[in-house]
């Protein structure tokens, strides 16, 4: 038996122009629909129909032969390439999935998803028993065809919606994030109605013991996928990352998990996008996934594959048919009962149940009515199971798309009027000052362990705070690395253990490795997607006058991330520490490590950040500048540097003190004020200057780490 055959040269040929062809038209009006404030997704589609037989292949045969695949062959070849977009497509949609803003949001969330799957559910059923037998199918499976258009009017689309907030500026509003919370479990419980209708449909009835088989199947899937699954997910990840070397490993194994999850739902005959959806999910709750990665996916998913599949679905809409009077009224009636199905369920859930405002809860209605994406898939799913004929999924791609461009402006016109509270507008403003910070941007964390109980106790629980401080940000991913010599008893293991006990709510990795040079061990984990890497400098230097030890020196130089170093001891200063001293001198250096200082106390009332700014009193001053005036203005740019990131610190919630003092010596002043003010933590920010090979970080920043008496942070940002 020949297990492998080949398409013949003509379908190969007719695959390659028909994908060139869509792709380009696609992303095309793609750009032409963005340019005209509608979704990128309604380009895709129209593309699809003005190259189908709706318009040119129908109008120029000619044309057609080369775009409207014409054998079973090239319309399987076509098939496959547009199950490969909807399956990144739903990947991409769970990666975005914030099940943390779900929970947040959670009774607004629910209230307004509750009513926008009832309400619609309801209609669509009641409007799939009264429907043509023209348009079934098989008109012997009327239950299951009013049950497929009800979960299909339920359906919102995630992406559409988030564009449009997107497009608005609304992303980040409170009003924003719930319709988006409620948008994500809308379709986590449309894509399980669709599973149990989907399998009620391969049993050709409905039963009991099919529907309990149906909906255990997709409970038992979901169950298993968050727990066992995320275990394995988080093991592949932890695997790939510390045991493989290749720059495309991590995509390797996202792509590779998508299209195992989308075999077993297929297998449970819960169709692959779903699968795809539930990966997308586990890897978004996965701190250790790189952005470069997430990007890649995005790019791959929104720039190939998707508007492949969009312009696919367009081909299959024959709007000619939607001329004929009767197809037409019923597309319109279909418009009419899904919008205000999904308009009306919105506003009641979110009104009553969520106890929302009337503006609010009518944007939920109007947000959650975009079809979109969502809506194409299941249509598609649908036709390929001979549950639709041609005509209805042509109507219900129709609506999709009308859905689509009503979104925008019934949402520009209602969320004009809905009031943000004085608690958002402060939450905004935080947010847009942190986003340029540094920390706000760490996920996942190197810090090298020494392998000594005593020496490294102290560094430890200084370690352990800043690292607790930022997870309480964002959720981190940390590596515990204990590199030692080869010879060693085994002691190490025991080592890392108790000193993960220190980092409590971490997502933390113990990794020892059995290595004569641990520089080289750090420098090579380092460059395995870390955003951050924590060293303790607690050893006293070589002999020389230098900084830190040659090990540290090596590793600010060569660490292809940032590095933070911990230098000193706790003594009798307190800590956690209550005042931190942050020496700023406008640079972006600077402000990095105010933001770690930002960090460290948020959350915090009885916590301290002092930002000191030291002038120069420069012997020649009065020489060059009699009147004092470019001294003044010197002034003057110094108390608004300070001023500017007190009102960084204030809008995070952090007490904050601003200092502007004048001395002969910076380093003297901010040692002085440390003293003086009892600091407990000193936070240096620096880039680094290379000087042979020893770290040089300038003379006042290597003064201050020589002679203040409480702890030093030097947070390199290069």
């Amino acid at each position: 038996m020949q297990t492998f055959t080949a398409a013949s040269h003509h379908d190969v040929l007719g695959l390659l122009v028909q994908v060139t062809i869509l792709l380009l038209s696609a992303r095309l009006l793609a750009e032409l629909a963005q340019r005209f404030a509608q979704p990128a997704v309604v380009g895709e589609i129209l593309a699809g129909i003005v190259l189908g037989p709706s318009l040119l292949s129908g109008l120029f045969p000619v044309l057609g032969q080369w775009i409207v695949p014409h054998t079973p062959e090239q319309g399987h070849l076509l098939e496959v390439v547009a199950l490969i977009g909807a399956l990144f497509l739903l990947l991409i949609t769970g990666l975005e999935t914030d099940v943390a803003l779900i929970r947040r949001h959670a009774r607004l969330a629910m209230g307004a998803s509750l009513g926008g799957i009832v309400v619609p559910f309801a209609t669509g059923f009641l409007l799939g028993q009264y429907l043509p037998d023209s348009l079934l199918a098989d008109p012997a499976q009327r239950l299951v065809f009013s049950l497929f258009v009800a979960t299909a009017m339920s359906i919102s689309a995630i992406p559409v919606i988030a564009k449009v907030l997107m497009d608005l500026n609304l992303m980040r509003r409170d009003i924003g994030q719930t319709i988006i919370a409620a948008g994500m479990t809308d379709d986590a419980i449309g894509w399980m109605l669709l599973s149990v209708v989907l399998g009620l449909a391969a049993h050709g009835e409905i039963t009991a013991g099919g529907l309990l088989w149906s909906v255990g199947k997709v409970l038992g899937f979901m169950l298993l996928s968050f727990t066992l699954g995320r275990w394995l997910v988080r093991r592949a990840l932890d695997y790939t990352q510390d045991r493989l070397v290749s720059s495309t490993r991590m995509l390797t194994l996202v792509v590779g998990l998508m299209f195992a999850w989308g075999a077993l739902t297929q297998a449970l005959n819960l169709e692959a996008v779903f699968g795809a959806f539930v990966i997308g999910i586990l890897f978004g709750q996965m701190p250790r996934l790189p952005a470069a990665t997430r990007h890649t996916l995005e790019w791959m998913a929104l720039g190939v594959f998707a508007p492949i599949f969009f312009a696919v679905a367009g081909l299959k809409v024959n709007a000619r048919a939607l001329l004929e009077p009767q197809l037409a009224l019923i597309a319109l009636v279909v418009i009419a009962v899904a919008t205000l199905g999904k308009v009306v369920g919105g506003y009641v859930g979110a009104r009553y149940l969520g106890k929302s405002d009337h503006w609010s809860a009518l944007a939920f209605g109007a947000g959650m009515n975009a079809r979109g994406a969502m809506e194409i898939i299941i249509a598609t799913i649908g036709l390929s199971l001979g549950i639709l004929t041609q005509d209805m999924f042509s109507v219900i791609v129709v609506m999709a798309i009308t859905t689509s461009l009503m979104a925008p402006p019934a949402l520009r016109w209602v969320l004009q009027r809905v009031v943000p509270s004085e608690q958002e507008l402060r939450r905004l403003e935080r947010e847009e000052l942190a986003a340029r910070s540094l920390v706000a941007g760490v996920r996942r964390v190197l810090m090298p362990v020494r392998c000594r109980e005593e020496e490294r106790r102290a560094i430890l629980r200084l370690e352990g705070e800043l690292l607790e401080q930022l997870n309480s940000r964002s959720r981190l991913a940390a590596t515990l690395l204990c590199v030692v010599p080869p010879e060693d008893d085994g002691r190490a293991s025991g080592f890392l253990d108790r000193a993960a006990e220190r980092f409590s709510g971490l997502d933390l990795s113990r990794k020892v490795v059995y290595h004569g040079d641990p520089t080289s061990v750090i420098l090579d984990e380092a460059q395995k997607d870390y955003d951050l890497l924590i060293v303790g400098a607690s050893e006293k230097p070589r002999a020389g006058g230098d900084l830190f030890t040659s090990r540290i020196d090596t590793l600010l130089r060569l660490a292809p991330c940032p590095t933070m170093v911990v230098k000193g001891r706790i003594g009798e200063y307190n800590w956690p520490p209550k005042r931190v001293l942050v020496p700023t001198n406008g640079s972006q250096a600077a402000r990095h490590a105010a933001d770690l200082a930002f960090a460290l106390c948020e959350g915090d009332p009885e916590r301290e950040v002092m930002l000191l700014n030291v002038v120069s009193e420069a012997s020649e001053r009065h020489r060059v500048d009699p009147s004092g005036a470019s001294f003044e203005r010197q002034l003057g740019v110094a108390r608004a540097l300070v001023d500017e990131l007190c009102k960084v610190g204030e809008t995070q919630g952090v007490r904050t003190r601003a200092e502007v003092r004048v001395g002969a010596s910076p380093e003297t002043v901010i040692l002085d004020v440390a003293e003086r003010h009892g600091v407990d933590l000193v936070v240096v920010g620096t880039d680094l200057r290379p000087a042979s090979d020893r770290v040089f970080l300038g003379p006042r920043v290597e003064r201050i780490l020589n002679s203040v008496p409480c702890p030093v942070v030097v947070l390199n940002a290069r």
